[in-house]
């Protein structure tokens, strides 16, 4: 951890750093998932089960792989009522929000001539949801519900289970979001199952979820055999700050990224020197209190930074320059800032508005773009579960009128055929 100031000699080189931060190197994982993808393009459920069993420390049978009815029933027997009642209460707001992004297929006329759109939702959509290092049921929920909402007509889900351990929270939240098969199978191995399609596993028509970098990068690798919503790279918070907000509050931010993995990155930008180093401070005191102890201080360590600017436009500038995933505004007034913010996954608005409700409870989709990509990508919904069908009727009179001008384009590209599909009708 270490505060970085607008007037050191290395901040340049510091935000550059932190704007770039996408810049790594796959190669060497690049060479294992190919052959894993390859695999299980030939051999099926046999390299399937081969790859689980290696890599998950596990010793299924074929038939182990589906989840049965009597296993959720049992994990529902596992879970806590209070547990199963905050899930409950987060997937109602989740369909709620989501409920509202459902679009409409349309249509206009004009002199002959109809136009419009089919929205039509995806027939089957594959969800993977980790399951190493944590838990993770509001993953579920996050990418099951939207694809129900949207109309999905099948949801699969992928979730590993090292050493055969099934996270009885994950199949409650699938029960409750309405998955209908639920495979015990992760990594590449199960990217490749969804995109590719086994005698066990059926073939999907996209893929949504994060994972380590082998579940990134066997996305990259199927993206065009079927859809993909995003590359997810580690988890990351930016907090703009003031001298309105409490540094224990601030603290407390950072840390539930530093928690996710060695590689999350948590960053306070503020013009208050004094709010930086009393974040600093806060944030040694904090981390001693929790459980990922390891975890939080190698996120902290190498990729955590308190940066100190001119101005609070300053700061707002340069949130937008870094495009986080998840934006805290905890300034004295947040509405106003955040007309300033072109770029981020989500926004959180106010001293009492902790990223940590949006990833459980709020309603907005905590699946979203990471790495910057925040500059052209937007979080996960119902848009992302539908395809649009362009629809065109023309009637003779207005291909009448229409055609010299086909005809002259047809031709500006040296394409005869096109302008004869044309003329063929009207002549």
């Amino acid at each position: 951890m270490k505060i970085i100031k607008y007037s050191d000699d290395a901040y340049p080189q510091e935000i550059d750093a932190l704007v770039e931060r996408c810049d790594v190197d796959f190669q060497s994982q690049d060479e294992t998932v190919r052959t894993i993808l390859a695999a299980v393009k030939k051999d099926r459920d046999e390299a399937l089960l081969k790859f689980t069993n290696q890599f998950d420390q596990t010793d299924y049978q074929l038939s182990d792989i589906e989840v049965q009815p009597a296993e959720i029933q049992e994990a529902y027997n596992q879970v806590e009522l209070a547990e199963l009642d905050a899930m409950k209460l987060a997937a109602d707001n989740i369909e709620r929000f989501h409920a509202r992004q459902v679009q409409e297929s349309w249509e206009y006329k004009e002199e002959g001539v109809t136009l419009g759109q089919a929205i039509r939702p995806l027939s089957i959509v594959g969800i993977y949801v980790p399951g190493g290092k944590a838990s993770y049921p509001s993953s579920v929920l996050m990418n099951a519900i939207p694809a129900r909402v949207a109309g999905v007509e099948q949801v699969v889900m992928c979730s590993p289970t090292p050493k055969g351990e099934v996270s009885p929270h994950a199949l409650v939240a699938a029960d409750i979001a309405g998955v209908d098969r639920i495979f015990k199978v992760g990594g590449a191995q199960a990217i490749a199952a969804m995109a590719l399609g086994t005698d066990l596993i059926p073939r999907v028509d996209k893929i949504v979820g994060p994972g380590n970098i082998y579940v990134a990068l066997a996305k990259r690798m199927v993206f065009g055999l079927v859809d993909i919503d995003m590359i997810a790279g580690p988890s990351e918070i930016l907090v703009v700050a003031d001298d309105s907000a409490r540094p224990d509050f601030i603290a407390a931010d950072l840390l539930s990224q530093a928690e996710h993995d060695e590689e999350a990155v948590p960053v306070l930008v503020t013009p208050s020197e004094s709010l930086a180093k009393a974040t600093l401070e806060a944030l040694e005191k904090q981390k001693t209190q929790l459980k990922r102890t390891a975890i939080i201080e190698e996120s902290l360590n190498n990729k955590c930074r308190l940066i100190v600017t001119a101005s609070l436009d300053e700061a707002l500038e340069l949130a937008n320059r870094i495009a986080p995933e998840h934006l805290e505004l905890a300034v004295e007034n947040p509405q106003e800032c955040a007309k300033k913010i072109k770029n981020a996954g989500a926004i959180f608005l106010g001293h009492y508005t902790p990223e940590a409700v949006g990833d459980y409870l709020a309603g907005p989709n905590h699946v979203l773009p990471t790495s910057g990509t925040a500059r052209f990508s937007s979080p996960l919904g119902v848009y992302d579960f539908v395809k649009r069908t362009s629809l065109i009727t023309y009637s003779r009179e207005a291909l009448v009128q229409a055609g010299k001008a086909c005809r002259i384009l047809a031709e500006m590209e040296d394409l005869d055929a096109h302008a004869r599909a044309v003329q063929i009708r009207i002549s």
